[in-house]
């Protein structure tokens, strides 16, 4: 499984939205600052994520709630 998640800073409250194979794992380097682009915004809450079988399609939904209508559906999907 692959999967696309997002992330809530709790220090500056914006999203990062990525993907990966493992999310436990992923997560844990997000939250031990071994990620560079997150790593001067922790803390980080997971918030969201979807499983997709095929890393395409993971990429792809990742490129898509990036967009200015993906963000918008997380936010009415999150109400945050």
């Amino acid at each position: 499984m692959f999967y696309t998640y997002v992330l809530l800073s709790q220090f500056d409250h914006k999203l990062y939205i990525g993907w990966t194979k493992d999310l436990k794992h992923r997560f844990f380097e997000h939250e031990q600052g071994l990620v560079l682009s997150t790593k001067n915004r922790r803390p980080l809450k997971l918030i969201y994520y979807e499983a997709c079988i095929d890393e395409q399609f993971a990429i792809a939904r990742e490129k898509q709630l990036k967009s200015g209508f993906g963000r918008a559906y997380l936010k009415r999907r999150l109400k945050i």
